[in-house]
């Protein structure tokens, strides 16, 4: 086992090494910005599809609905921008809603980043597996299957670390930009010369009879969609290189810069070549066939397309075990997600993340449609929350705090507006996500609750005294006569001022157990061998109530109860089990019992 992990992860790092681990912006890139990038693969169809729903005339629609998309992701690179230079470790929307709106208004933003970073993977690895089955429709109908892949695949990727993640999706994170800047430059080209007339299903401004201020709303929350992912950085400021700030700021506006070329570009595109969404081909696969023909430029987009979706997936690999080490720190969540693997990765929360996107999956069937919804409104929370709390921030620094909170404001109030379109026009999709965050919520509160009180009642008070005992009771739980029990009486005798060799009788073979009895108190004169019957067959049960009988004792003379478990140990791990593991359940159910100190003699066999 211990070679298929170092094959799988590789060999553990120093923690001396971690500076090592931390990014450049052109890494940086590409392990946080594939989700952000990704959506320009579905995020112009979501738009569309809610149109087309009413007529294919609609169309036109996507063009405003793309320049208000714009607004907001200028309006959040922004806000974002501001809370990575204010918050320089790290946290994003749920560190700057904590400390600004209080932590309540923390925890809902962390709890819907969590939620929202497993349908990041989901979502993500769905659209990619429906990138496979468009290019090879073969293997239409095993979406899921080819999704719980990727995911298992990205998780292993980053258990290994850092860099060796973000070396990996160097690869198809720019192969895709160089992708989709040639095939808007093309798709432009075409247009500029001529080359393709005009195909849109209307002009702009062209009345359609049906076209309402909900149906404008909807597409545009959908498209929305679009900015998932550009908090994602903000989150992860520790990464980056030295100066860590300036450079996290550096890549999110580069990032920024791109998202809003592309989406405005194949926006524009499938306007102009009116292209109409179709049951089993993405809008962007048929925007390739028309710009590039069903030659090889056309299946390198096919490929890149599939391949930053699948990838698109780190983003929440990165981001969720970082936001998951803030609320374990501030004891919202246990505390094992703080602790750093052979790697150096948070891998507690990777593997967790990976867990429930397969749980998602399943449940969703690998659906980008039903997913979608669910997405947004976990993501738009946290935006409206972070952008809210900025406001509150600059305005208790006082003065020039309105412009400087423009940008904020603008921000909340889009994403505001947002989840309310979602809440009135998605309610059917979103559901789950208003059930969801309430049990989280009160996950979180329970877990601060149990942390709290066990400080309190572990706190060494200032006069505490320590207690004398007059002697120790031990106990050994012994069967037959062998070298395990012989060496674990041995041990008790040199720590214990009574002992009790305790044996459980099943009254199955009276004549073996007299047996038993005589040899341990020919070789032990010294030691009181005590017999429990069990009609039942159980020996647990009756070993804690002898226990139990025997501590009370104890306690009224002043003597502490040590119970010592012999076990003996396999030379090799998988012959443990063809062994009972009576012992360890004895273990576990003897530690529920107060002031019993529960000890293991362990022989080791050597063949």
């Amino acid at each position: 086992m211990e070679y298929l992990k170092r094959l799988l992860v590789g060999r553990p790092l120093k923690s001396a090494e971690n500076d090592e681990q931390k990014l450049s912006r052109t890494a940086a890139l590409a392990l946080l910005s594939s989700d952000a990038l990704s959506s320009i693969a579905y995020g112009t169809e979501q738009i569309v599809v809610v149109l087309v729903a009413l007529s294919a005339a609609a169309i036109w629609y996507s063009l405003p609905i793309a320049a208000f998309v714009i607004i907001l992701l200028i309006s959040l690179t922004l806000s974002y921008r501001q809370i990575i230079h204010a918050y320089p470790h790290g946290g994003g929307a749920y560190v700057v809603s904590s400390e600004n709106l209080g932590k309540n208004a923390g925890l809902i933003a962390g709890g819907s980043l969590l939620i929202d970073y497993m349908l990041t993977v989901a979502v993500s690895v769905s659209a990619g597996a429906e990138a496979i089955t468009s290019a090879v429709p073969a293997l239409f109908g095993h979406q899921v299957a080819i999704s719980v892949v990727i995911v298992l695949l990205i998780m292993m990727m980053n258990l290994r670390g850092l860099r060796e993640s973000a070396s990996f999706l160097m690869i198809p994170v720019y192969t895709f930009i160089a992708v989709i800047t040639v095939l808007i430059v093309v798709g432009l080209y075409n247009i500029v010369t001529g080359a393709q007339p005009l195909n849109a299903t209307a002009l702009p401004g062209a009345v359609v009879p049906g076209v309402s201020v909900a149906l404008i709303l909807r597409a545009f929350s959908s498209g929305s969609s679009s900015l998932t992912g550009v908090e994602a950085i903000s989150n992860a400021v520790p990464f980056f290189k030295k100066p860590r700030a300036k450079n996290a700021a550096a890549t999110l506006t580069i990032m920024a810069a791109i998202l809003g070329f592309f989406f405005v570009g194949i926006t524009f595109i499938n306007y102009w070549y009116g292209i109409v969404p179709e049951a089993e081909v993405t809008v962007l696969s048929q925007i390739g066939s028309a710009v590039f023909g069903h030659g090889f430029m056309y299946y390198v987009l096919q490929f890149a397309t599939a391949l930053i979706l699948a990838v698109a997936a780190n983003t929440g690999f990165s981001a969720f075990p970082v936001l998951a080490y803030n609320l374990a720190k501030d004891k919202y969540m246990p505390h094992m997600y703080q602790d750093r693997g052979d790697r150096l990765g948070y891998s507690n929360g990777i593997i967790t993340l990976a867990a429930g996107s397969i749980v998602l999956l399943f449940i969703f069937q690998g659906s980008t449609e039903r997913l979608i919804p669910l997405y947004s409104i976990g993501v738009f929370i946290p935006f409206a929350l972070s952008q809210s709390g900025m406001v509150v921030k600059w305005k208790k620094e006082g003065k020039g705090w309105f412009f400087k909170s423009v940008a904020n404001i603008i921000g909340a109030l889009i994403s505001f507006a947002i989840i309310a379109i979602l809440f009135v026009y998605r309610l059917g999709d979103i559901w789950p996500f208003f059930i969801i965050m309430p049990i989280l919520l009160y996950i979180f509160y329970k877990i601060h609750d149990h942390y709290k009180k066990v400080a309190e009642q572990l706190r060494l008070e200032k006069q505490e005294a320590l207690h004398v005992y007059e002697g120790n009771t031990v106990i050994v739980l012994v069967g037959n006569v062998t070298r395990v029990n012989i060496g674990a009486l041995n041990y008790a005798q040199s720590i214990g001022d009574y002992v009790v060799a305790m044996h459980v009788s099943l009254d199955e073979d009276v004549k073996k157990e007299k047996e038993i009895e005589q040899e341990f108190k020919q070789k032990f004169p010294d030691v009181r061998f005590s017999v429990v019957h069990s009609s039942y067959r159980s020996i647990e049960n009756p070993i804690l109530r002898y226990v139990d009988l025997v501590s009370r004792n104890a306690a009224k003379h002043n003597y502490t109860t040590t119970v010592i478990i012999p076990q003996f140990v396999p030379r090799r791990r998988w012959q443990n089990i063809l062994h009972n593991q009576t012992s360890l359940r004895l273990r576990f159910r003897l530690s529920w019992r107060e002031n019993i100190i529960v000890s293991t003699y362990s022989y080791h066999l050597k063949k």
